[in-house]
């Protein structure tokens, strides 16, 4: 990871120049809030990154990187609300901090000052990034959709729920990737190789975000292991317990899913016992390698310099070895 801190200081410091307080306060200080409560800065750096893999300045990538970090965190703060959130990053929540409707009325003019960032660049550049960038916004909408109804479901199939974490997740870390070539000039070839990179990686790093809140280090996960557990989220490692338990572990597992709890350690050691009994645990860990080595695939299929290459497959092997 130390060969991309370059890009996460020019953009930290990029972020740091951009001038919130504005009038009035009460929408502007809660986007100010949220864009500097920390986070590792994935995205933008990935559009940083991708733009001088093909040869540009990464520097003119800057206002397409902010675009993305600003609409990833109007998606947080939108998210939050409808999931009752009260901390994001070990710090109140913004409906938390200020109130709903001003979490609801700021995360709206982030969407709107995401888009605004993408007017620095010429008319055709521009046109492709914003066709681009909405395309995602909806996927990424939809995919919030899912996620809600398959809280209210018994069953949810493996399919559905890989395109669910696919527009939540992967579809966001596919286009800011591909803003960055966009930006570079690349071929179009090269540009939806990129992006297949990116769903592809996104893919694995939302599935092994999975494993780690079940199977993680609680001192490095950076957030509860077995949350998912406790708020009975049907992930990855729940389908494939369901799908290959035998009759008891399957009735085990719904009775748990049953059970509305937020503070029983017990259930989240049962559940993960489940979880390795039937094998998801490695059917998980499996699933998380096969997509990483189908991205990797990708990458090195795709026409830029080498040293570039590598410093893609670093990100990608230091995304994939977080907090195991």
């Amino acid at each position: 990871m130390n060969s991309l801190t370059k890009y996460q200081e020019v953009f930290l410091d990029y972020l740091e120049d951009q001038n919130y307080s504005k009038e009035p306060k009460g929408l502007y200080a809660p986007i100010d809030y949220i864009l500097k409560l920390g986070g590792k800065r994935l995205r933008p750096i990935l559009v940083l990154l991708a733009s001088e893999s093909f040869g540009t300045d990464f520097k003119k990538a800057l206002p397409a990187s902010l675009s993305v970090e600003i609409f990833h965190n109007f998606s947080l703060v939108h998210d939050d609300i409808m999931d009752e959130a009260p901390l994001r990053r070990g710090k109140p929540t913004v409906h938390k901090k200020w109130d709903v409707n001003t979490g609801i009325l700021s995360g709206d003019a982030m969407l709107i000052m995401a888009y605004q960032q993408l007017h620095t660049y010429p008319p055709q550049q521009a046109q492709q990034l914003h066709q681009l960038f909405s395309k995602t916004a909806i996927q990424i909408c939809e995919g919030q959709q899912y996620d809600v109804e398959f809280e209210n479901r018994n069953a949810v199939s493996e399919a559905e729920y890989l395109q669910m974490i696919e527009y939540k997740t992967a579809v966001l870390v596919a286009c800011a990737l591909q803003m960055g070539a966009i930006i570079a000039e690349a071929s179009e070839e090269n540009q939806k190789k990129i992006y297949e990179f990116g769903r592809l990686l996104g893919l694995a790093f939302q599935l092994q975000d999975d494993y780690l809140d079940a199977f993680g280090n609680p001192e490095t996960f950076g957030k509860q292991v077995g949350g998912d557990i406790l708020e009975n989220k049907k992930t990855f490692l729940y389908i494939k317990a369901n799908e290959q338990g035998d009759e008891k572990q399957k009735d085990e597992l719904s009775r748990f899913f049953s059970v509305e709890t937020h503070k029983n350690e017990d259930k989240i050691h049962q559940v993960k016992k489940i979880f390795e009994a039937t094998g998801a645990k490695k059917s998980t860990q499996k699933a998380i390698e096969e997509y990483t080595n189908k991205a990797i695939t990708v990458l090195k299929s795709i026409e830029m310099d080498e040293q570039a290459k590598k410093h893609l497959l670093d990100f990608s092997e230091w995304l994939m070895t977080r907090n195991v």
